[in-house]
This record gives structure tokens, C-alpha cells and sequence, in this order.
């Protein structure tokens, strides 16, 4: 049985701090229904008691934009993959902040200087709740992958300039994502 929470205080903010990674669900109206794996050290970042706010990294696909653009809804979830058994949730709305928006500058100081970050995702928390997450594994975290930060690096601004003009410009439904202006 899931139990609520008022706010991101106490030990629901310092159990979602301390996990390496997280996933993100999204859905449009119609269409398809997307759950996309996010971490990586410093990345997430809880803002106060209802928001955290996430670096959203260069990826094969947009879904998470371009469905918080068409619907904002949003869910995050943890699992604790070592320790006790846990599960923490944050459902709720998102608002995009891409790397042309004013506030980028100041939303992006507490991240870390990661190449490849195409926005933040700030989630504003209409419900929060844990669960036991009994039947979760465990597993053995090793460390960040630097993949992606060595391909971001080998692009250069220009060349993932061109990526998400390519690449993330729509989602797999068609539905805007990065538009050419916010792809700088």
C-alpha cells in the first residue's frame, strides 16, 4: 500500500537524492506511451518541498518534451536497487526549460557543466508517495556511464545542433518537441 506525502521534506527528498537513477513516464493524448531511464551524478536536483527539476540529456528521442508540451503530465519514479526495499513516486505537471529560455542560466546553476544537456524538466509534485518495492532487485551500482558525455564532447555545439534538428525535432507521434529555435 502506497503512502502519501505532504512534501519533498524528510526522508522521501534525501531517499530520492541519493538514488543513481530514476525513470521518467509521459503520454499525449494519443499515442504512445513513453518511459525513458534518467541519472547520471548531479542531474536531478529537488528544488523545495513540491518541485525537482532534472537535466534532460541528448537522446535518441524528444517523448518527454514533446509530451509535457501536448498534455503535462508527468511521472517520476525511484526504486531502491540496494538497502531496503523502496519505491518513491512524484506525479504531476513539467514545465521544459530549453537552453534559449531566459531562465536557463539561472535554472542550470546547480547542475553540473554536462555537454549534451538540451533542457531542464522542473516537475511541480501533485502527489508523492512511496511503496515497498519488495519485489525490486538488487543490484550493484558501478558508476555513471561517460558515453555520452565523450559522443557530446566529439560533436561540438554545431554538430548537436544539428542532432536535435535531426533527430529531436518531433517525437515518434509526430508531436513537436525542440523547436529550431530552442535547439541552439
Amino acid at each position: 500500500m502506497a503512502t502519501e506525502h505532504e512534501s519533498l521534506d524528510g526522508f522521501i527528498g534525501d531517499f530520492i537524492r541519493r538514488q543513481p537513477m530514476f525513470f521518467v513516464a509521459t503520454a499525449a493524448a494519443d499515442g504512445l506511451v513513453n518511459v525513458s531511464p534518467k541519472g547520471g551524478a548531479g542531474t536531478l536536483v529537488v528544488l523545495d518541498d513540491h518541485r525537482v527539476a532534472y537535466l534532460d540529456l541528448t537522446g535518441s528521442g524528444s517523448e518527454t518534451i514533446a509530451h509535457v508540451r501536448a498534455l503535462n503530465r508527468i511521472t517520476l519514479m525511484w526504486c531502491a536497487f540496494d538497502g531496503p526495499p523502496m519505491i518513491a513516486r512524484i506525479h504531476g505537471t513539467a514545465e521544459v526549460i530549453t537552453r534559449d529560455s531566459e531562465q536557463w542560466s539561472t535554472m542550470a546553476a546547480p547542475f553540473p557543466d554536462t555537454p549534451g544537456a538540451r533542457a531542464i524538466v522542473v516537475v511541480s509534485a501533485q502527489r508523492i508517495s512511496d511503496s515497498c518495492g519488495m519485489s525490486v532487485p538488487e543490484m550493484t551500482y558501478e558508476g555513471d556511464r561517460e558515453h555520452l558525455t565523450r559522443w557530446a564532447r566529439g560533436k561540438g555545439e554545431d554538430g548537436l545542433r544539428d542532432y536535435w534538428n535531426r533527430k529531436n525535432a518531433t517525437s515518434l507521434d509526430g508531436l513537436p518537441a525542440l523547436a529550431p529555435h530552442e535547439r541552439v
